[in-house]
C-alpha cells in the first residue's frame, strides 16, 4: 500500500473516531431526544442514568448541570426541573425497539424541542417562551464548548505533527457540515 493511501486511511480512521466521540458527546447532551440520535440538545438524563459519566465522554454537561442551569435561568427549584425532565423522558420513551436491520429515522428536532419546552413550562408553571430561550442558550453553550474542545485537539495534533493544518481544517469543516460527528448545526 502506498504511503499516501496509508496516510489517507489513517486520517479517515482518525476523523471517524473523532466524529464518533463528538457524536457520542452530542447524544449524551441531548435533552430533547427520547431516543438516541446525534443532536446537540440539552440532556434530560441524570448522571446515574448514563453510568455516572458526567457530560457523556468528558465533554458537555451532565443531567444535574442541565437541571441546575435550567433552574437558574427559569428561577425555579432544581429538584423540580430534574423531576420535570425525568417525567418528559419517561413520557417520550420509544414503545418499541427499532426493527432489526432497519435504519432509524432521526426524530424531528424542532418538534421535540417544542414538546420539551411545552412539557417543562406546564410542569414548572413557567412561560413556554422562557423555557425555549433557556434551552436554546444551554444548547448554544454546549455547542461552543464542543467546538472549542475540537479546536484544541486539532491544534495540538497540528503542533505535534500528527495532522497538517489543511487536514485539521478539513476535519473542522466536516464536523461543522454535519458530515461526521455531532457538531455544527
Amino acid at each position: 500500500m502506498s504511503k499516501t493511501k496509508r496516510i489517507t486511511l489513517g486520517l479517515a480512521a482518525g476523523a471517524l473516531a473523532l466524529g464518533a466521540g463528538l457524536g457520542a458527546t452530542s447524544i449524551a447532551t441531548a435533552a430533547t431526544t427520547p431516543s438516541p440520535s446525534a443532536t446537540s440538545s440539552a440532556d434530560a438524563t441524570t448522571p446515574s442514568d448514563r453510568g455516572g459519566r458526567p457530560g457523556g465522554h468528558g465533554h458537555g454537561r451532565d443531567g444535574g448541570q442541565i437541571a441546575a442551569e435550567l433552574a437558574t435561568k427559569l428561577g425555579v427549584d432544581e429538584a423540580k426541573v430534574t423531576e420535570a425532565l425525568k417525567a418528559f423522558r419517561e413520557a417520550n420513551k420509544p414503545t418499541t425497539p427499532p426493527a432489526e436491520g432497519a435504519e432509524g429515522t432521526k426524530p424531528d428536532r424542532a418538534a421535540q424541542d417544542a414538546a420539551l419546552a411545552k412539557s417543562l413550562a406546564e410542569s414548572l408553571a413557567v412561560d413556554e417562551s422562557k423555557v425555549t430561550t433557556a434551552l436554546e442558550e444551554i444548547r448554544a453553550a454546549g455547542q461552543a464548548e464542543r467546538s472549542a474542545a475540537l479546536k484544541t485537539k486539532l491544534d495540538k495534533a497540528v503542533t505535534d505533527g500528527k495532522l497538517t493544518q489543511a487536514e485539521a481544517d478539513a476535519v473542522t469543516k466536516a464536523v461543522e457540515a454535519g458530515v461526521i460527528g455531532g457538531g455544527g448545526r
